[in-house]
């Protein structure tokens, strides 16, 4: 028989409803139809006949029994002609329910009084359920529930986007440390669990009625009202404000308590996880299907900018809802004074206003008070803060072994044979230790060992690390405050920068810092164990070298006896977008290749990457031994760092992101030329400031740092006259980030000239 003949013989024969006009309607458990006849609206749902289900509906018709007895407007279950509320015809149970009538909450205009409206209905179900014990749904586990997120993680994979992938990986990871800890702290009740804004009827500004209990669970009572806050929060300019009537009007009728607040931020974070990891999986397994997906686009767009929301702020703006206090930041003075009573003046402060961090996520950090940072100079978060991949590689590690080189581990082999491969083939032997500086330490050791010379060869403005071997070949230590000068076996050339040259071609440029280097290589030919410079002259004020510099020198090096080591501590790892290692853009291949910072992605770890044939010279019976380097759980940290460098192409995001930042800083050039030279590759970036004389712009490159970090974005400055603001942030930087630190730049720009003007004026006055 016809599908809808049927339905309309069954209506007739149980209901006693003749002449229906029967309209399919999509469901997730039930199959639904839209019933008119005679001036009247029902809804009929049909269902698989089974024992769980029917227990189940049983159990739900017993709630809507009981609101209906509360006089809370939802669906009211229509009895049959023989008095019951489920009708069990075959393989079917049917069951029919009153229409609520009014327009979905997601089709009306979100005021004030409608949510403070829909606040006070959702409190006024929540405390009728609070009362009720039902066996069935207290048995009921369905992934809807948010306390049962877990059983959606199996549809990572199905999230075609691996950056995507990994957003809702890092709120997997939150719920883990956030939430389940205090899973047995949370009020238990039934709730309705589905309060999204299509189960949501409104009328005259006011909340009509909810409809589709059939997500129903027992489960934490603070999850009714984070699953209705997700959803009224879609494609709003400021998700948090719209919370605060549902929250109040929510807590007046029911009030919270302090702990169930907090977790909101995270609980959200997990409906709109779960949101969009069903849809993934509902468009693989039935692509045709509209219903799982309906919120999916605007799920993501609330999803992606929940992470750059400070979670100290959020849980303050709901705390403020409930009139709780604000959570308590550490008092700044006196964190300093105990900071200046531990910790050696030695050790540097960022920002003139230092700041007190809490917290961080892929491109961005969060301090106490609430405020969110974009970060556009951390080169050692690589991968981004708190990278979930790379954060259980050293949780799952650690709590299964941590031990040393003297053993055997897969650990160790796994990384080795990975990091190798993204070298040439003859570079096929590492040492792992747990630092730049103490890799640069062993670089050395190795080159003067395999040569039998003393000498060292470095770029002027280089910098390698501080240990007091790397300090004494770096120029830009110990040629500086503090620093005690270069050592007789320290070999200085000029470092070769375009910028600010008074010759007309990068050729001739060339070939003035070849020629003084190889007359320096000459004056000491015979003596020079090693040359060592950076690809990218950080501390030097981001300078790249010629593109030919390299290539001239490595063979002079060379052939007095010397070897050539790359620094890679600062742009290796893809920073630099085209190239994986910064000397492949020079055409040269080193001897001894130096790795650290981006690396562990902050962990501490590092690498010296070499020839069999040094490496076994340095075998010379002086065991090379590092207590750390190498341990199980650095390897699988560094392991996971280049998994996610190469499954989410975070090189290729490098290239192209900064190829765009470098376009909208030139752009910005043309209108202010204090920015006297853009500089650098992918996104280890320079811009060099000079004030209106065409000195220096130490001072106005200060006042773009600081200005920055009071609009909540992290930069710093470097070079020889500290006036070269380096830009080099995590690689999950995107274009709409380097869009906001361009704008920013020229507002601070803008605002200093302003000012000056402003001055100038005043004196001719």
């Amino acid at each position: 028989m016809d599908e809808k003949l049927q339905l309309v013989s069954i209506l007739n024969t149980y209901y006693s409803i003749t002449e229906p006009k029967i309209n399919k309607l999509e469901g997730y458990i039930s199959t639904n139809f839209k019933i008119e006849a005679k001036g009247k609206i029902n809804i009929l749902k049909v269902y698989d006949n089974s024992a769980e289900i029917l227990e189940l509906i049983t159990a739900e018709n017993k709630i809507l029994l009981a609101l209906k007895d509360e006089n809370i407007h939802c669906s009211e279950i229509i009895a049959n002609n023989s008095g019951d509320y489920n009708l069990i015809i075959g393989d079917y149970i049917y069951r029919l329910l009153t229409f609520v009538s009014g327009t979905f909450l997601a089709e009306s205009k979100h005021t004030a009084t409608l949510m403070e409206s829909f606040g006070k209905t959702l409190a006024e179900i929540d405390h009728s359920l609070f009362k009720l014990s039902i066996a069935a749904i207290k048995a009921k586990e369905i992934q809807w529930d948010l306390q049962h997120f877990q059983k959606n993680w199996k549809y990572l994979p199905d999230i075609p986007d691996v950056s995507d992938r990994s957003l809702v990986d890092y709120f997997c990871l939150q719920f883990n440390e956030h939430i389940l800890p205090l899973k047995y702290e949370f009020r238990q009740s039934i709730i309705h669990n589905d309060a999204n804004d299509w189960n949501v009827l409104v009328q005259n500004d006011a909340i009509k009625g909810i409809i589709d209990f059939g997500d129903m669970c027992y489960s934490w009572l603070i999850n009714e009202l984070a699953i209705a806050l997700t959803y009224v929060m879609m494609d709003k300019e400021n998700p948090l404000e719209i919370a605060i009537q549902i929250i109040k009007a929510y807590h007046t009728k029911l009030p919270l308590h302090e702990k169930e607040v907090d977790a909101l931020y995270y609980l959200i974070a997990t409906r709109l996880c779960t949101s969009v990891l069903n849809s993934a999986h509902s468009k693989k397994i039935k692509p045709e299907s509209s219903y799982i997906t309906i919120s999916e686009k605007s799920a993501w767009s609330l999803l992606r900018k929940w992470v750059t929301i400070n979670p100290i702020k959020a849980k303050n703006t709901f705390r403020g809802a409930c009139g709780f206090s604000k959570l308590q930041s550490n008092n700044l003075k006196a964190q300093l004074a105990r900071r200046n009573k531990n910790i050696s003046p030695a050790q540097s402060l960022s920002y003139k206003e230092p700041i007190q961090m809490s917290g961080g996520a892929f491109q961005y950090m969060y301090d106490t008070e609430g405020n969110t940072f974009l970060d556009a100079y951390n080169n050692i978060i690589q991968v981004g803060h708190c990278h979930p991949k790379v954060v259980r590689a050293g949780q799952q590690t650690l709590a299964k072994l941590n031990t040393n080189t003297r053993y055997i581990y897969e650990e160790l082999l796994t990384y080795t044979d990975k990091l190798l491969s993204k070298f040439p083939s003859h570079l096929n032997k590492v040492f792992l230790v747990n630092s730049g500086s103490a890799a640069s330490d062993l670089a050395l050791r190795i080159a003067k060992t395999h040569t039998k010379k003393n000498k060292v060869m470095v770029l002027q403005h280089g910098y390698h690390g501080n240990t007091q071997n790397a300090i004494d070949i770096s120029h830009y230590k110990y040629n500086h405050n503090g620093g005690t000068g270069k050592k007789q076996d320290v070999i200085e050339t000029e470092m070769p920068k375009i910028f600010g040259s008074s010759l007309e071609t990068e050729q001739e440029i060339t070939q003035l810092y070849v020629t003084l280097t190889n007359e320096r290589i000459q004056s000491n030919k015979g003596n020079i164990a090693a040359f060592i410079a950076e690809p990218i002259v950080g501390c030097g004020g981001q300078v790249p070298l010629p593109k030919t510099y390299l290539k001239s020198i490595y063979p002079e090096i060379r052939k007095q006896g010397g070897l050539c080591i790359s620094d890679e501590v600062q742009v290796g790892f893809g920073r630099l977008g085209e190239y994986f290692w910064g000397y492949e853009m020079y055409d040269v291949i080193p001897d001894i290749v130096i790795l650290g910072k981006p690396i562990g992605n902050g962990h501490p770890m590092a690498a010296v990457v070499t020839t069999e044939e040094i490496s076994n010279s340095f075998n010379n019976g002086m065991e090379f031994f590092s207590s750390f380097g190498g341990n199980p759980v650095s390897c699988a940290i560094g392991n996971a760092v280049l998994e996610v460098l190469e499954e989410e192409e975070l090189p290729k995001k490098a290239l192209h992101v900064g190829e765009f930042l470098k376009q909208e800083l030139k752009f910005l050039q043309k209108q202010h030329k204090e920015l006297a030279d853009i500089r650098g590759e992918g996104l280890f970036l320079g811009v060099e400031i000079l004030d209106s004389d065409g000195h220096p712009g130490t001072n106005l490159a200060s006042i773009i740092k600081n200005e920055l970090r009071s609009k909540f974005i992290l930069i710093s400055t470097d070079g020889p006259y500290d006036n070269v603001l380096k830009i080099k942030p995590p690689l999950f930087f995107s274009k709409e980030n380097a869009s906001q630190l361009v704008n920013e730049i020229d507002e601070v720009l803008k605002k200093t000239k302003k000012i000056n003007t402003f001055k100038i004026n005043k004196e001719n006055t």
